[in-house]
């Protein structure tokens, strides 16, 4: 049996069908790459964008190859899968036999049954602004409901009622909320990236929301900056949280944690920028659920294959190691 351990989401380059599944051991430092290749003898396809583990299947999300593989943690070998998707993103689960997706060129959300790896529904989404074909990103549940993030050229934050499938509540905030995590109050916490300079919708300083989920009142807002970076590619983004929901991280430059009850935004990162070093190193980040041990992923130049830093709960940087090109997600195996 394998030891505990994170599987890192190679995303690959777009249209180059290059996307990849890596598998690190901290006990040990042991490395695996490719090992979705290596167990079924395919590439795992275009653009794998997240995954979600639950009762010891992962959930691979493959965007631009409009697929969702379902792997054994055990042997990386497919257990099943779930195709014709749109464009997805994201997965959420309410139940073994019900989830969502979240698609990011359509204005929809695809309701799959995981058991029968089928699907089984839609929900049309409204929208916030007309550019593109609307947009559906990250997404939680609290209770009986579905909190989506409307990303891409859109302002929205949809609730969804998942005993009906229906929206029936939304606001609208900052430009472009992408990342959306839940506290251990159930209170939500989201990141708007702001856009970019000459975007159509504008270009607005990043801001961290919290948000009540029984009626969408914004609670508290906390002004992030235009773009830190310097990078239209590398907003504010990534935002996570412990598994006791009681500390927020968030890439911007470096990578920054704050504390829910926090009142004042931190003043400096909590892992700084290392010096000389591209921008895009923070393109990934990871929080494990027992140590709180950090994972960031550096995209590099989008063509080399990706260096993840591991960090100690402190800080302290504990090791380095190389997964596959652009790494964009960490999924913990236990």
């Amino acid at each position: 049996m394998l030891g505990e351990g994170v599987f890192i989401v190679n995303e690959g380059n777009f249209n180059y069908g290059g996307a990849s599944l890596s598998y690190y051991q901290p006990d040990s430092e042991h490395l695996e790459n490719e090992v979705f290749q290596r167990a079924n003898a395919m590439r795992l396809g275009d653009v794998a964008q997240s995954m979600v583990v639950r009762n010891g299947v992962g959930w691979v999300v493959v965007n631009n190859s409009h697929i969702i593989f379902a792997i054994d943690t055990e042997t990386f070998r497919e257990v099943g899968r779930i195709t014709d998707l749109p464009s997805p993103r994201y997965i959420a689960f309410v139940s073994d036999e019900k989830a969502y997706v979240s698609q990011i060129d359509s204005d929809r959300i695809i309701i799959i049954n995981p058991k029968t790896f089928s699907i089984t529904g839609e929900i049309i989404c409204p929208m916030t602004t007309p550019y593109r074909t609307g947009s559906t990103e990250q997404m939680v549940v609290v209770g009986d409901y579905l909190y989506v993030a409307c990303w891409s050229y859109q302002k929205r934050i949809l609730k969804i009622d998942t005993r009906t499938d229906e929206v029936v509540d939304f606001v609208d905030i900052g430009l472009q909320p992408k990342s959306i995590v839940k506290d251990r109050n159930d209170k939500l916490w989201v990141v708007s990236d702001g856009g970019y300079e000459g975007n159509v919708l504008g270009y607005e300083s990043a801001k961290l929301y919290r948000l009540n989920p029984e009626n969408l009142a914004v609670e508290q807002i906390f002004e992030l900056g235009l773009n830190s970076t310097g990078d239209a590619t590398l907003p504010a983004s990534r935002l996570k949280i412990n598994d006791r929901g009681d500390m927020l991280y968030w890439i911007d430059g470096g990578v920054w944690r704050m504390a829910i009850d926090a009142t004042e935004l931190p003043t400096e990162p909590f892992i700084k920028p290392i010096e000389g070093v591209n921008r895009s190193l923070y393109y990934a980040l990871g929080v494990a659920p027992d140590t709180e041990e950090i994972y960031v992923g550096g995209a590099l130049d989008y063509q080399q294959r990706s260096i993840i830093y591991r960090y100690s709960g402190e800080g302290e940087l504990l090791d380095t190691f190389t997964a596959g090109v652009i790494a964009g997600d960490f999924c913990w195996k236990r």
